[in-house]
């Protein structure tokens, strides 16, 4: 059984009106360019209010930055077997998340994380949640080694995790191979 059949009716529509939300955003991006869509012209598209609309997502750019991925590698990240370093535990916890994602989300969060990369108007919101990923993470961090979160360890070891998605991730968004190799290098450690 998977987490759908397990959710509520009400949870269900929910998560169907926030996908259609999204699906309808991104055909209207790709068909008008993001500038040029508005908020009322996807919630039209979506068959909701603009009010039902702002419920489910503050801004028209948080549609490219909903990232639903962030708590479930965080949960397998803590989760990962415990004789793994931070580092090849992050590498673990995305093979999780990402080899278990139905392909069709996997594109629909592609297509997001290539809007998000290629578009100005989007640079400064990226940095908000490169900086939410680092805070989770770090939160993380200091469970799985164990140590306070004031440790200066634990800002540094997300941070680096952190570096290796901005920069793998800059060329070619959720390039697989390239953040996993990335995690290798620094998971074996910098080069004096």
């Amino acid at each position: 059984m998977d987490g759908r059949q397990q959710l509520s009716l009400r949870e269900r529509k929910k998560m169907r009106t926030r996908e259609t939300v999204l699906r309808e955003a991104f055909r209207l991006f790709e068909r008008n360019g993001y500038a040029n869509t508005t908020v009322e012209q996807i919630a039209r598209a979506a068959e909701v209010s603009p009010r039902t609309f702002f419920r489910y997502f503050p801004s028209k750019g948080s549609l490219l930055i909903a990232d639903d991925c962030i708590e479930p590698i965080i949960d397998a990240f803590v989760r990962a077997p415990v004789d793994l370093s931070p580092v090849a535990a992050y590498r673990y916890a995305l093979a999780q998340v990402f080899g278990t994602m139905p392909r069709v989300e996997f594109g629909v969060m592609a297509s997001r994380q290539y809007l998000m990369y290629t578009m100005p108007e989007v640079k400064g919101a990226l940095y908000e949640e490169y900086l939410r990923t680092m805070r989770a993470l770090a939160d993380a961090v200091a469970v799985r080694l164990n140590r306070p979160r004031e440790d200066p360890v634990v800002p540094v070891v997300a941070g680096a995790i952190t570096g290796v998605l901005m920069v793998t991730a800059d060329e070619s968004p959720l390039a697989g191979d390239a953040i996993l190799s990335a995690l290798d290098v620094l998971d074996k450690g910098l080069p004096n």
